[in-house]
């Protein structure tokens, strides 16, 4: 008898606790029942965006960074600053030996000596040449006048009978030889005065290739004492004391240290969510930042994409440079959604029941719930903006489930 009464209680019992639990499951259950559900397992149902982050990772990079390249050939003779140093505009930073640019403005200054005595010495002699031309073209013209008189002469002689015919005909042959001869002289000075005129634009057009070549060497002596183009702090310096460097070779790196950009890696097959003007998240030291996707490297270097990313605050000061910074590229994002804290119960796209809490009760919730990013999910029905949620698959748990969110 006392097993079949025992027997009895226990089902009453068990059926009196399953009456109890559909009960609350309608009405709600007392704040008694619930008052040690923690405060950091209640999610404030809000307004906001709901995102899907891809993993990525960044290195922070001066965004006003200048590049110093060495000017020619040559070897490093002193270096006056280190890489960190700060520098003032015009500061010497490393001076480059100049020796031989020196030497090769002292052999040019020579040569150019040299062709300006040379013009000199053309201009005197083309002087001297004029004169011995137009002295020569004036015996000749003169000689003609006087064959001209002769001719003159001889032709009165003849009409009184005091000459012979004979005689004039050859007067008036040397008149002709006397004429052509001063047309070849006349043709001959045209063409010796060219000669003198072109060898003096020769001349002049060597000195001016040298005098070009002498300002070049001398810009480029002053060049080889490298200076700081602006204020900023040395980032980096290639090359040592004694060292040669080649042409167009980078020297030193230099920004002024107040703006900054991204520089971003990802896995290549995440690829086509990483597109310019796409936003992306930066984690810095703990502070979320936001940024956009500039331009993205069409080549693939070791499985990963890159790409750099625009800063909408490049100034803030947790920002460091060759800082290593996590990066998150947003898959897809909504904006202004009903949302609440993400959390491992609650499955995206799906309906399920939730537990809210109100005026101390906790009441279960039929809620169909949307996207679910990395910090919040999306709500399309059954609740509300200002309701709170138990972050919880059910009030009794033992230890409540926190939300899991990436900071």
């Amino acid at each position: 008898m006392r097993n079949k009464k025992g027997l009895l209680i226990a089902v009453l019992l068990l059926s009196a606790v399953i009456i109890f639990l559909l009960f609350f499951r309608k009405s709600g259950i007392p704040s008694f029942f619930t008052s040690d559900i923690q405060k950091d397992n209640i999610s404030v149902v809000d307004r906001g965006q709901v995102y899907i982050p891809i993993d990525a990772i960044g290195i922070v990079e001066p965004e006003n960074e200048v590049i110093i390249l060495s000017p020619l050939n040559t070897i490093v003779r002193k270096i006056n600053k280190e890489p960190g140093s700060r520098v003032k505009q015009g500061e010497v930073i490393i001076e480059l030996d100049d020796k031989p640019t020196r030497d090769e403005i002292e052999q040019i200054s020579d040569q150019l000596e040299v062709k300006s005595n040379s013009l000199e010495r053309s201009k005197l002699e083309g002087q001297m040449a004029r004169i011995d031309l137009d002295y020569n073209l004036e015996v000749k013209k003169l000689r003609i006048a006087s064959i001209k008189a002769q001719l003159a002469d001889e032709e009165q002689l003849l009409s009184v009978g005091g000459i012979s015919s004979a005689k004039i005909d050859e007067t008036k042959q040397n008149l002709v030889l006397a004429e052509k001869d001063l047309a070849m002289v006349q043709k001959k000075n045209a063409i010796r005065l060219k000669q003198m005129k072109t060898e003096e634009t020769g001349l002049n057009l060597q000195i001016g290739i040298q005098q070009k070549q002498l300002a070049d060497k001398m810009e480029m002596l002053g060049k080889l004492n490298i200076k700081a183009p602006s204020d900023g702090i040395i980032l980096s310096i290639s090359g040592k004391e004694g060292e040669k460097v080649g042409n167009d070779k980078m020297l030193i790196t230099l920004s002024d240290l107040t703006t900054f950009k991204i520089k971003g890696l990802i896995e290549e097959k995440f690829s086509e969510f990483v597109k310019t003007g796409n936003p992306v998240f930066i984690f810095a030291e703990n502070e979320k930042l936001i940024g956009t996707i500039g331009n993205v490297t069409p080549t693939v270097a070791d499985n990963k994409i890159h790409f750099n990313i625009h800063l909408e605050n490049s100034s803030n000061s947790k920002l460091i440079p060759n800082q290593t910074v996590k990066l998150q590229v947003l898959k897809s994002i909504k904006n202004e959604v009903i949302r609440i804290s993400a959390n491992n119960d609650f499955k995206a796209n799906s309906e399920q029941t939730v537990y809210v809490l109100d005026s101390g009760n906790v009441i279960p919730r039929t809620v169909m719930f949307g996207v679910k990013g990395s910090e919040y999910q999306e709500v399309i029905s059954g609740l509300n903006e200002g309701e709170k949620v138990i972050l919880s698959d059910s009030p009794f748990s033992g230890k409540p489930k926190k939300a899991e969110k990436q900071n």
